[in-house]
């Protein structure tokens, strides 16, 4: 079986060198770049990896249009900040060249703040990320995109580690940038809120985070990372919320 890595990137150099050395068993890697400005780029060409640019699509048609430019049938999709480990690489490699399933499950695991997160809803988290190009492919979707197959979908051994959150500033950071893109895609589909959900539902993130899926198993860490989901949540709806309201909004009391 040959196989394209396939990855989007702008100003990944913090991650990607860890990244791109744990797919040198790959017969190629794809990497497309939106005009990054660090060291991307030179890092990319000490791995060998193949790079085209593009403009930023939104992530699901992004990162369909990097499985367009790849050379070989079999894509395996990653972040720049996954690293593949030694179990899945030797699973992947002990496929048959021509699979019958159309795709395959990949469970992955998490970091927040250096430590590997295995509850908090983050783990165990399947994802479809090695697949046929021909029989599955990127959604849409601007933000939580998802590669649906046409056909069976088996799952690997292994794990893709995720060096997610180095810091709360980061986490911050994004959760303002995806919580807005999220807002974004309820408010085209038609969907509104109102005050009473921007205050209930980040109590019932954290319940459901923390509780009934065993965050404070992970100890500190767990707890801060449930109170910055369920912080996560009240933004995301306040921006529903906000946009539900109108640009006349802002300017009622003045």
């Amino acid at each position: 079986m040959k196989i394209s890595a396939c990855l989007i990137t702008r100003n990944a150099a913090a991650h990607l060198d860890r990244c791109l050395a744990s797919l040198d068993w790959c017969d190629e890697i794809l990497v497309r770049d939106q005009a990054s400005e660090d060291e991307t780029l030179e890092i990319c060409a000490r791995h060998g990896a193949r790079v085209v640019q593009g403009e930023w699509l939104g992530f699901g048609p992004s990162k369909a249009a990097a499985v367009a430019e790849t050379r070989h049938r079999w894509v395996l999709s990653v972040d720049a900040d996954e690293v593949v480990d030694d179990r899945l690489r030797a699973a992947i490699l002990a496929l048959p060249d021509d699979p019958m399933p159309a795709a395959y499950r990949i469970n992955r695991l998490s970091r927040f703040l250096g430590r590997w997160i295995r509850h908090c809803g983050w783990h165990p988290d399947p994802l479809v990320r090695l697949f046929d190009k021909q029989r599955a492919g990127f959604d849409d979707r601007p933000v939580h995109e998802a590669i649906h197959a046409r056909g069976p979908v088996e799952d690997l051994e292994g794990l893709l580690l995720h060096f997610t959150y180095d810091s709360v500033e980061q986490y911050l950071a994004k959760m303002d940038h995806y919580t807005t893109l999220g807002a974004e895609v309820a408010v085209a589909s038609g969907r509104r809120t109102n005050l009473l959900s921007v205050v209930i539902r980040p109590k019932m993130t954290f319940l459901r985070t923390y509780i009934l899926q065993r965050g404070f198993m992970d100890g500190g860490h767990g707890l801060a990372l449930c109170t910055l989901m369920s912080v996560q949540t009240f933004v995301k709806y306040l921006k529903i919320w906000k946009a539900g309201r109108g640009p006349e909004a802002g300017s009622e009391r003045r």
